[in-house]
Order: structure tokens, then sequence, then C-alpha cells
């Protein structure tokens, strides 16, 4: 059994195979595994259509049957070079390698290719393969540069498995967040503006409600919420080490002769407050958090609705703390952690990984074990297991990071906690407080995130939702239906009770039979319907239709409200 990466970049391979046999002449650029698939970008003059799919298949099929080995082969710069003469692309990949590293490709049949590896022993162990879509993609993902074709796939070791997977993809295709963001009509994308939202009433509603809901967990673990600006000057940048180890990520500007640059992060502008006042060990554990925008210049062709942008918030906390408080601040994040999950059902399968130091780092390695012991040992302190990830951790420090598990079997990284010496450090930002010797003392700094970015959170609860929020989510909670205008003055003072009760309500005024306003509500996803006519006008009652459940009867209006004042919390 091969590895899910090594089977999906095999995969890549055949399909590229493929392509090339149907269509000569085609140029290939790159085709890596992804998180639940693969694709593969070519520079042919056919134009692509999902009516090829059936012939390309069929074609890698036949190559899976031929069971080709896969065959690496060491070469020389030159040898490449002759190798690869007529595919420019693969030409300028070549450039990219640096001197003194390994140059391998790999054959199967006549389809050679530029590549690192490793691959499965034959094309028949690729098992099966089914194209899902096809996309334009810029060569290295700028617009300056040609657009290719792209090519999703994906691939499994036996065709059921494959099955499986298509049944899930099709249900993830209903869930997509970008469909339902506008059919819901919570948010819209401008090509124009990439990277950035417009939040539409219902989505910010959604927005907002979830970040008064993080607000309210913070302060009750004793967080302080503050701001910072959203661009700050070049030498703040440099002295915290990002200028140097993030500037591609940054969008700059100048002023007055100075640079500045819009925040990619809230870390430096928290240190800043820190370092505005004398601080005694009395004052920490000091915990700051900030609902901070962001702004990084992630490449166009990255981007992903509203789960890979440009400008977002993150529920972010910067703890100042001393060494001797580290295992308690980073279990007391764990129990918040688990605490919000539990509220979104997450709390089943999650997973936690120490990333450790990277190549690209600051600091020297003894302090780096040192944070690494210290964050491993605060970990299971928490009562938590983690696995190692090689090389993964911030360029200042190791950290902890929390996957969940979504409704279609997904798994997405949220959570994170980053253990840091350096950016409080007197070759950094030099923030200290006075110890209890009376001395001055360097704090630790935690870095911590519970949801994320507040953006890809809302994303990934669009999909697992399949945009049916919870009741103290919906940016709708119920929507009245008058039979007639008779009774509209009724519907009107039953949806202003419930706002004075603190629920969303609204009036559907529409002069439409009630069937079209049910199903519209329905469409709409709405957790409860309250259907009043003559006898629920006399009575002061509401006849509830749930979303989950159908026709719940009439009950009084006060009834009502007792009963979803409990589902109001969350």
């Amino acid at each position: 059994m091969y590895p899910e990466q090594t089977l999906r970049h095999s995969a890549a391979h055949v399909m590229a195979a493929a392509v090339c046999r149907l269509f000569p002449g085609t140029l290939i650029d790159i085709g890596p595994a992804t998180d639940d698939g693969f694709y593969y970008d070519f520079d042919l003059e056919h134009r692509l259509s999902t009516d090829d799919f059936a012939a390309i298949e069929a074609e890698i099929r036949k190559i899976i049957a031929e069971a080709l080995p896969f065959e690496r082969l060491e070469v020389s710069r030159e040898e490449a070079a002759k190798v690869f003469a007529s595919q420019k692309y693969k030409l300028e990949r070549l450039a990219d390698i640096p001197e003194g590293e390994v140059v391998s490709i790999y054959r199967c049949g006549e389809y050679v290719d530029l590549c690192r590896g490793p691959h499965v022993g034959t094309t028949a162990d690729v098992g099966a393969v089914k194209i899902m879509s096809i996309a334009g993609s810029y060569y290295r993902g700028d617009v300056k540069n040609k657009m290719l074709q792209r090519l999703y796939g994906i691939a499994a070791p036996t065709q059921q498995e494959l099955d499986e997977i298509v049944a899930r993809a099709e249900e993830a295709k209903k869930r997509d967040h970008r469909v339902l963001g506008v059919e819901l009509d919570l948010f819209h994308l401008d090509p124009e503006d990439p990277g950035q939202i417009f939040w539409h009433p219902k989505g910010w509603t959604i927005y907002i409600t979830l970040q008064e809901y993080m607000r309210r967990k913070i302060v009750h673990d004793g967080y302080k919420e503050v701001n910072t600006p959203a661009i700050m000057p070049r030498s703040l940048w440099e002295r915290s080490g990002h200028w140097d180890h993030y500037q591609k990520n940054m969008f700059v500007t100048e002023s007055e002769k100075r640079l500045f640059a819009v925040k990619p992060m809230n870390c430096p502008g928290a240190l800043e407050i820190f370092n505005s006042r004398l601080r005694s060990y009395k004052d920490l554990p000091l915990r700051l958090a900030e609902f901070g925008h962001c702004a990084r210049n992630e490449p166009s062709g990255t981007l992903h609705g509203i789960m890979r942008v440009r400008g977002f918030v993150q529920d972010d906390a910067h703890i100042l703390c001393t060494e001797e408080q580290i295992e308690e601040e980073v279990a007391k994040f764990c129990r918040l952690l688990k605490d919000v999950y539990s509220d979104f059902g997450f709390d089943k399968n999650l997973t936690v990984k120490l990333s450790t130091m990277p190549d690209d780092h600051v600091g020297d390695e003894a302090t780096w074990r040192h944070a690494e012991e210290a964050l491993a040992s605060a970990c299971k302190a928490s009562g938590m297991e983690y696995e190692i990830q090689p090389g993964e951790g911030a360029f200042y420090g190791p950290k902890l990071e929390f996957t969940l598990v979504d409704a279609l079997g997904r798994q997405w990284q949220c959570g994170t906690i980053q253990l840091d010496y350096q950016l409080p450090s007197a070759e950094r930002l030099n923030a200290q407080y006075i110890g209890p010797d009376n001395k001055p003392h360097h704090p630790v700094m935690l870095h911590r995130a519970v949801l994320g970015s507040l953006e890809r959170f809302l994303g990934i609860l669009i999909e697992h939702y399949a945009g049916a929020f919870p009741f103290w989510l919906a940016p709708v909670q119920a929507r009245v239906l008058p039979l007639n205008d008779k009774v509209l003055d009724y519907a009107r003072s039953v949806a202003d009770k419930l706002g004075e009760e603190g629920f969303r309500a609204e009036v559907d005024s529409e002069n439409d039979k009630l069937g079209a306003k049910i199903r519209r509500a329905q469409v709409e996803k709405i957790p409860y319907m309250l259907v009043v006519g003559g006898r629920e006008a006399e009575a002061g009652a509401v006849s509830v239709r749930s979303r989950e459940e159908g026709d719940k009867g009439s009950m009084p209006l006060g009834d009502f409200i007792q009963k979803v004042r409990m589902e109001n919390k969350a």
C-alpha cells in the first residue's frame, strides 16, 4: 500500500501521459498531488472541455493496464536539458533547481517528467482515476504569463474506493461555500478586487455573531481586547524579522519618503502595547486579544473563495508570560479550543501536530530545542497527544496545530498556539518586565488562535452545515408567514416581540400562497417558520414549522420564545 500523496502524484503523471498521447505537441508544466486529489497544467492548441474527459480517462485506463514501470533516473543538467528540449516550461523549472541539488527525472513508457518523486512501482499500482474538472491557471500564478489548462483529478487503489470519493466530492460540490454564499445572499467576490470579500447583511450577521461568541469566550478566560494600527512602519517589521522573512507576502506603501506595510499579522502590535509602559511580573500572564484585520499578498492563483483570501481577520491573541507559566497557559488554551470546537460539533477526531524548527528561522538551535520541548511538555500536560511535523514551525518559534474534521470527513487545520522566545528578545522587540528580583526579564510570547481566520472558518461552517446553520448562528432565525393581509399587523408584532427578546426575525409580506412562502424559507434554510392566521392572531399564538422536523403545531408565542431561548445558547 502506497501513501496517498504518492498514489495521487503518480496518477497525475499517468493523466499527463494520456493527454500527451491524445494531443501530440502538448507542453507540460507541473502536476502535484493535493490534499484530496491532483492536477496537471497543460499548454496545448486544443481547448479541453468536459467532452474530452471520457477519451482521456479511457487512455488512462490503457496506460494503467500496460503496467509501465516508473523509472527514476538521476541526470546532469545538460542531459535533462536535452530530454526536455521541446518542453519550454520544464526547461524553466529545471533552471529553478539550486546548483548542487540532484536532478531527477521519471519515465513511464514514452512519457518523461522532471520530478523529485517518489512514485508507485508501475502504472498498474495507480488503481482507478477520474477527471473531475478543468480550469484556467496562469503559469507560475502570474497574470502576466500565459494561461494554461489545468485538469483536476482524483485517484484511489480500487474502483469502489474511487466511487466513494466521487460521491463525497459530489456532496462537497453541493456544499461549496462559493455557491451557497451567493444562493443564500451572504457575500460576493469581485474579480476586480481578488482576495477581498464583500459581506452582505445576512453574511455579516453571521460574521459578527461568530465574533461576539468568541468575545464572550475569551473574556471569560481572562483576555483583554486591544486594537492596533493596520499600517505600521518598515522599521518595526525589520526589528520583528518579518521584513526579512515575510516581505514577499506584505503590501507595502510609502508616505513622506518612509516605507510602511499593511500588517500581515498582529504580533508586533501586541508587543508595542506591552512595551508602552513598565510591566511587573505581577502583570503576567497578560492575555491580549485582537480581532485585527490583516492583509497578505497571496498569489491570485492560490485564492479560493473566502477560505484563502488577501484580507482577513483572525481571532488572534498574544499571551505574555513567564517560562514557569507556559504549561498552564497552553493547557488553558487547549481547554478553550476544545470547548469552542464542541459547540460546532468539531470536538471528535481532533488531531494535534507539533511543528518544529524550519530552515528559515531566527534564533539559535539550543533555544529552539528548548522551546519545542516546553511546548511538547505543555501539550501532554493538557491531556492531548501530538505527532511531529518536522520543519513546519513559524520562523520565530515552534507551534501546535489543531486539525478538525467536518461533516464530510475532510480535515481543516484551524487552531494554533506558537511558543516564541524570539520576538520579545533584546535582539528583536525587546519586551521586558521587572521580576521579583527587581531586575528586567524578557517574557515568553504565545501566539494563539482558536478559529484562525474568521473568513476561512465561516467557509468551513457553510460547507459543514450545508448552509443550514444552527439556530444561534443563523442570520434569520425565524420568519413569520402571514396567511393574508388581514393578519399582517399581527405578523409584524410577532417579529417585533422576537426582536425585543434578542432573536433575528422577519416577516414574509409577499402576496403569495403559504406553500410558496414555506418553500422560499426552506430554500433559504431558515430554522423556524411561524405561520399566523386569524386563529393565531386571536389566541396570541403561532403555528410552528421547523426546518429539521417539519410541522410542530400551534403554541402560544411565549412558549415558542421559551423553547428557542435554550437553542440560542452556544
